[in-house]
């Protein structure tokens, strides 16, 4: 039902009986997308429809949303698509969704059959099913919890993300995974005054930037349009993408949304949690060793570099194994609380929480990336890439790092803390509304934190764009056994 309208229990008889009638020929359409021989259709596809149209977490959700909702749950699967509970007294609000499916993006091996390559292969990634579609939906609600924002630009709110996937297969070797992306594509920002070493402003840059930036091809590149790397105007993954030549021109930021594995009917489904504790980037100063920048591999550069002891990168501090790996022990040599645990955010005591955090907050990734691809004269000119993007990281990450470490700690990223000026952090994370497109990729176990072949998209399987909806809606049923 759309957002507005009147439930069921509200319609006058005339109107119950239309609905019906409507919902009805949901219902079979929902059976009929079933697997062709000799795969097996799902036997209860209309009681497993009916069960989520109902639902008190779906049925207030608009028809697009609701429709790919049902159509997972009418195919085979293990689980229905996930129930989200409350988690305050007021129901949680769905204002952001995106609508997944594999044709957005340039077909790979994981997606497509190549003759000579995979075409008498297993297929290992979709084609469940005997060969029905890939599709996925993510929802995103907002938790009203007392003296928490309910505004989802703020940063401060609590957000849940709900993710059903459908028709993928299990991963079984080498630890594999499939994991999801939200993806904020890098504006170009104000102008401003550059600080005193010369230097361009938090969120800003110079008037010499702007005038370099604005020579670029057909002048895209001018302050509140999306950044090219080309100048031209955006141009975003296409099914007709051929990597290395034909990528998209935008300049994307990759925030995780976790692991998934998917389950013996081919259905996957993950749940994360987006706020200050969670809405943190990999380290960047990978980009160069996943294989997804054209010629890096052919450079040998793969694989070349290790992010796992936290530090700010090739350009940057160094740490000790023994200060900063994994320790096992209950206390770690420099007081931290024994194994690395990047989720122990919050404390009473600043010494137990995590000190080696091997990610940066969302918005510091984009001033990484301001510096690096649009700071043309205000930041190094002339100096290469990769070394502007080392140099840039080493930098930034340094403006907020009180103690000198190359790290972003708990306790220094918290957005109450100060840094660099600042009266308190806020300015270090991006809202989740700024994420407008997601993606899931098929990773497997290389070490880095960094989507795989980032930022290209040869490991993709699944992209979609978001949906606002405003005024948000209700969306959950019953509650949460632990409101945190």
């Amino acid at each position: 039902m759309k957002p507005g309208l009147q439930s069921d229990a509200r319609k006058p008889a005339a109107a119950i009986a239309l609905t019906t009638l409507l919902y009805m020929g949901v219902t079979a359409q929902a059976q009929a997308e079933q697997p062709p021989p000799p795969c097996h259709p799902n036997p209860n596809a209309a009681a497993d429809v009916a069960t989520v149209h109902n639902r008190g977490d779906v049925k207030f959700l608009p028809d697009a949303l609701q429709d790919r909702l049902e159509r997972m749950a009418s195919r085979p699967h293990t689980y229905l698509p996930l129930q989200v509970y409350a988690e305050a007294d007021k129901p949680s609000m769905l204002f952001q969704y995106y609508l997944l499916d594999t044709n957005g993006f340039e077909p790979n091996p994981f997606t497509t059959r190549f003759k000579g390559i995979n075409d008498k292969a297993m297929l290992t990634a979709t084609g469940g099913n005997c060969g029905l579609p890939t599709i996925a939906a993510i929802r995103l609600a907002l938790e009203p919890k007392p003296g928490l924002p309910t505004d989802p630009n703020d940063i401060r709110a609590f957000i849940d993300v709900f993710s059903d996937l459908s028709n993928l297969f299990v991963i079984n070797n080498e630890s594999g995974w499939y994991e999801g992306w939200m993806i904020h594509d890098v504006e170009v920002p104000k102008l401003a005054a550059p600080r005193s070493d010369g230097h361009a402003q938090f969120g800003a840059i110079t008037k010499a930037d702007a005038d370099a930036l604005y020579a670029m091809g057909s002048h895209n590149n001018v302050p509140g349009h999306l950044f090219t790397m080309d100048g031209k105007a955006p141009r975003f993954p296409s099914p007709h993408d051929r990597f290395p030549d034909k990528q998209t021109n935008v300049l994307p930021i990759q925030l995780s949304m976790g692991a998934m594995n998917c389950l013996q009917q081919a259905d996957c489904h993950g749940y994360w949690e987006f706020n200050y504790q969670t809405n943190w980037i990999f380290p960047l100063y990978e980009l160069p060793f996943t294989g997804g920048i054209p010629g890096t591999f052919e450079a040998g550069k793969i694989g070349s570099l290790s992010s796992l002891i936290p530090g700010s990168g090739p350009s940057g501090v160094s740490n000790s194994p023994i200060d900063y790996g994994d320790d096992p022990n209950n206390a770690a040599p420099l007081g931290g609380a024994g194994p690395r645990d990047p989720d122990r955010f919050d404390a009473d005591v600043d010494s137990q929480r995590e000190y080696r955090q091997r990610f940066i907050p969302s918005g510091l990734a984009n001033e990484v990336f301001l510096d690096t691809y649009l700071r043309l004269a205000s930041f190094e000119p002339g100096v290469p890439f990769p070394k502007r993007l080392f140099d840039a990281y080493a930098a930034e990450v340094k403006r907020v790092d009180k103690n000198g470490d190359g790290v972003i700690s708990a306790a220094e990223g918290d957005p109450d803390a100060s840094s660099d000026g600042f009266a308190d952090n806020t300015r270090l994370f991006l809202p989740a509304t700024s994420f407008r497109r997601f993606a899931v990729t098929r990773e497997i176990n290389d070490g880095y934190l960094a989507p795989r072949f980032a930022p290209s998209q040869r490991a993709w399987v699944l992209s979609g764009n978001a949906v606002t909806v405003s005024p948000a809606v209700a969306a959950s049923q019953g509650r949460d056994g632990d409101d945190r």
